[in-house]
């Protein structure tokens, strides 16, 4: 499936149905009178979010959408038909915003959320309405109101448990594949994870949600490599486990690049918890090792692990990091 994370869609809600202008005639009734009935409602629009679609890639395909119109009134004082509201499925985690994309009219946090995003139109009046004691046969009936229809657009942020960054090539599509049943694309050259990708990781029957976030570098926040196109995805994670290379030579360099763009980004990403993980350990000597993470310790002062995606050890032992930071 492929992944589409914005876009643009037009909605118009159902007209109003007209009302009905008749009379009664009907055998052995003296006095027939006005007898007709109102319009009914437009259908209205409305949207769902539903925690098993993770991706806008079905409004690519269909940008337009209406709900249906209410039925004209007829005689016998009969209402006509509501018309069917629309209900759009949308992922857990997308944001409605005006035609500016910049206007936030809802943002869907949680599974099954529903927002009436256009009402439809009121259906119009029947001639029975208007008779009045000095008005006993009135012809007069109204249209339906026009149902709401504008252009709107759709965001979404990946709502997820834990979000892995990173530079290109740390390995984070190969970490996800290890600790859920997700199936990214994995090749030895950067930039290989050009989407976020999603797993879902069972630690002790606790859920966990991880989302590979596609490779940063410096200067994505002003549109470098793939630019912040991404970024706006970790703003949803409860916690940033950073994965850096052992295989680098200056890990400190690479890891302030990383924390560098999520600032420039929005401050408040840094400020998350982040778990540092030092991985591809199978490709560096222990002594090399050491080494550099010594240096690293002199300046950073902050907790890490060091795995091998390939070492069961090691992904059980960040299994247990993971439910520890996640679940509460």
């Amino acid at each position: 499936m492929k992944f589409l994370d914005q876009a643009k869609i037009y909605i118009k809600a159902g007209d109003g149905g007209p009302g009905s202008s008749s009379f009664r005639r009907e055998k052995f009734i003296e006095f027939g009178g006005p007898d007709g009935g109102d319009g009914g409602d437009g259908g209205a629009i409305i949207f769902e979010s539903e925690r098993n679609l993770n991706t806008l890639i079905d409004f690519r395909y269909t940008q337009h959408f209406k709900a249906g119109s209410g039925k004209a009134g007829s005689k016998r004082n009969k209402t006509g038909a509501n018309g069917k509201d629309l209900i759009i499925k949308i992922p857990v985690g997308t944001q409605v915003y005006e035609e500016d994309n910049n206007t936030l009219i809802y943002d869907f946090t949680k599974n099954k959320e529903r927002y009436l995003i256009a009402s439809g139109g009121k259906g119009g009046f029947g001639n029975l309405r208007f008779k009045s004691s000095t008005n006993r046969a009135p012809r007069k009936k109204t249209s339906g109101k026009i149902g709401e229809e504008f252009w709107i657009w759709l965001q979404l942020k990946v709502i997820a448990d834990i979000g892995i960054v990173g530079l290109p090539n740390a390995g984070k599509s190969s970490l996800l594949s290890a600790l859920t049943r997700a199936k990214p694309k994995i090749a030895s050259y950067p930039f290989t994870t050009i989407n976020p990708n999603l797993g879902v990781a069972f630690i002790n029957n606790k859920e966990m949600t991880l989302a590979d976030i596609p490779g940063l570098v410096e200067g994505a926040h002003k549109g470098v490599g793939l630019g912040d196109k991404f970024l706006r995805h970790i703003e949803r994670c409860k916690v940033l486990l950073h994965l850096i290379d052992l295989t680098e030579e200056d890990l400190i360099k690479n890891y302030l690049k990383i924390r560098n763009e999520l600032e420039k980004y929005n401050d408040s990403l840094i400020k998350k918890k982040e778990l540092i993980v030092f991985n591809k350990s199978d490709l560096v000597t222990k002594e090399e090792v050491d080494k550099k993470l010594r240096i690293f310790k002199n300046k950073i002062k902050k907790k890490y692990e060091i795995i091998s995606t390939f070492l069961d050890k090691d992904l059980k032992n960040i299994k247990k990091i993971l439910l520890k930071n996640v679940i509460k």
